[in-house]
């Protein structure tokens, strides 16, 4: 694993070699099941950024934060599949050595901001739920927009970390990269001097970025579940427990998995295959991404009134362009 540092060749690309046990003639099955995931992903979650900045009455708080997950969500999918996607529909996996690093800062980036949005998500149902009266002046738009940007600006700290620190290590041995995309532990094992230190500080900093935001997650749904005990039965009560039911599904599955991913390489005797440790991580990176339109938005009320409001717009267009096609006739 070690060589001469002072005398190497150094690596001018990587290549993308995704599950190196699936067969070829398997290959454009699954680019086109990446492919359907991209476009999903991308639609649905489009779609409700158009809807956010069409509908005024939809400027809140809440909304808010819901367009800057689907913006999270477009922007990790576009960085993340479509090389996924070449590689197996024109066996094209290779990537620059810079192209590479970027793609590792920009997984872990919008992986931070994922984690920092989830915490903001809390915290405005936290407020909401917890101090009803006081919400209205303590989150406002403007305050959320603050939040947001926030978000959007410190999300890129940790990731850079390691990110800095790994680009000036040595790359001289194998270029094959045996993940869905390049990361911090796909690129770990090419680096051909002792990378312990620099592996430690990424692996500290991503536990952070995670897992401090999920502790106060745990703690807001903790508050929140004690408040709508004390309420009154009734449809509010079951609507709040239905909400964050689903918002607890989702936030499992994106913290968990990724938990057992990054513990594996320091726990005796727990390992998990190449296959099963990239489908892990294809999991809950790309199966959030693609439902969270439907978890957070088009279950929400205001929404499917606007697009009932669209439809019945739409028929009315298509009956009135019919209707004039007729008399023309």
């Amino acid at each position: 694993m070690c060589c001469n540092c002072t005398n190497y060749t150094r690596v001018s690309e990587f290549v993308i070699v995704g599950f190196p046990s699936l067969q070829p003639e398997y290959f454009v099955l699954v680019a086109w099941f990446f492919f359907f995931l991209y476009v999903t992903t991308a639609v649905g979650n489009l779609l409700l950024v158009v809807v956010f900045t069409l509908e005024r009455s939809l400027h809140e708080p809440m909304y808010i934060i819901m367009v800057s997950l689907a913006l999270s969500d477009i922007g990790f999918a576009t960085v993340a599949l479509p090389k996924l996607i070449a590689r197996y529909w024109w066996n094209d996996g290779s990537l620059g050595f810079h192209t590479c690093f970027f793609q590792m800062h920009m997984i872990h980036y919008f992986g931070s901001l994922n984690s920092l949005i989830l915490l903001t998500m809390a915290l405005d149902r936290y407020l909401a739920i917890c101090f009803p009266l006081r919400y209205p002046t303590m989150m406002t738009n403007q305050t959320m927009a603050g939040l947001t940007l926030f978000c959007w600006g410190i999300a890129h700290i940790f990731p850079g970390i390691s990110t800095i620190s790994f680009t000036l290590m040595p790359f001289c041995g194998p270029n094959k990269i045996i993940q869905a995309f390049c990361t911090t532990m796909s690129l770990k094992s090419l680096v051909c001097v002792d990378t312990s230190r620099q592996y430690s500080l990424a692996f500290a900093s991503a536990m952070f970025i995670l897992y401090v935001p999920l502790a106060f997650i745990i703690f807001s749904y903790i508050c929140i579940v004690i408040s709508v005990l004390r309420m009154a039965k009734g449809q509010g009560r079951m609507k709040t427990f239905s909400t964050c039911a689903t918002q607890g599904c989702i936030i499992a599955i994106y913290y968990i998995p990724r938990f057992f991913v990054y513990v594996t390489p320091f726990i005796p005797n727990l390992t998990m295959t190449p296959d099963k440790s990239i489908a892990t991580t294809v999991f809950y990176s790309l199966f959030p991404p693609v439902i969270n339109p439907f978890i957070y938005c088009l279950r929400t009320k205001e929404i499917k009134q606007i697009f009932r409001r669209w439809v019945k717009f739409l028929r009315y267009i298509h009956h009135s362009c019919l209707i004039n096609l007729i008399c023309c006739h």
